[in-house]
């Protein structure tokens, strides 16, 4: 039987690292943000509609999303992040549905939803959280500062901006709270390493 996981945590916890931990132990990644991505490749209708709300200033002059120029928009104004949100969730969400649906139908050990605003999404009802029954929820966690240093040194972008982007989402404590199991990111890549692992082991029964 499949185990159905979500997996989320908080801008610069390295969920990532902890997600390509799983796919090389044997599960079935489902990425919200590599979804994202496609669905916003230029010519794609996502990217059309984001022109439409946000203007010409987010597409550069090869017909690419300027990410960085919608996120300096987005970060800054909740009502700006709900009117892409308003764009981007439903037809990711129903993506995602579709994806771990054929992994599950293909009876891989285990299928995890990789998911950065997963338990927004609980709070408020909405998205694949609301959609999808988990069988266990996970939060890769590491403390406030250690998100503002990694997020300044992955964007290259000063303190100020961190804090920023960090304060944007849902406390990572919060998130900590929510989650059924919790993965401590801040120690060393080994230690990381152990906890998925055993991880794995307990929810796939291997």
């Amino acid at each position: 039987m499949t185990a159905f996981i979500g997996l989320s945590g908080g801008i610069g916890s390295g969920k990532s690292t902890v997600s390509k931990l799983l796919a090389e132990l044997g599960a079935t990644i489902v990425d919200a943000d590599a979804l994202v991505h496609e669905m916003q490749a230029a010519g794609q209708p996502m990217l059309e509609e984001i022109r439409a709300a946000f203007g010409d200033e987010v597409i550069r002059a090869d017909g690419s999303l300027d990410r960085a120029a919608l996120g300096a928009i987005v970060f800054r104004d909740p009502d700006q992040r709900k009117v892409l949100e308003k764009i981007v969730q439903p037809p990711v969400v129903a993506e995602m549905a579709r994806r771990a649906r054929v992994a599950i139908d293909a009876g891989e050990p285990m299928v995890v939803m990789d998911i950065p605003l997963l338990f927004e999404g609980y709070r408020s009802g909405t998205g694949s959280a609301a959609a999808n029954q988990y069988d266990a929820t996970v939060c890769v966690w590491v403390p406030v500062e250690v998100q503002i240093e990694r997020t300044m040194e992955r964007d290259g972008c000063d303190r100020g901006e961190a804090e920023r982007r960090v304060a944007a989402q849902m406390p990572i404590d919060e998130k900590r709270a929510l989650a059924d199991h919790v993965i401590d990111n801040s120690g060393t890549a080994e230690e990381t390493r152990k906890q998925v692992e055993a991880l794995y082991a307990e929810l796939t029964g291997g």
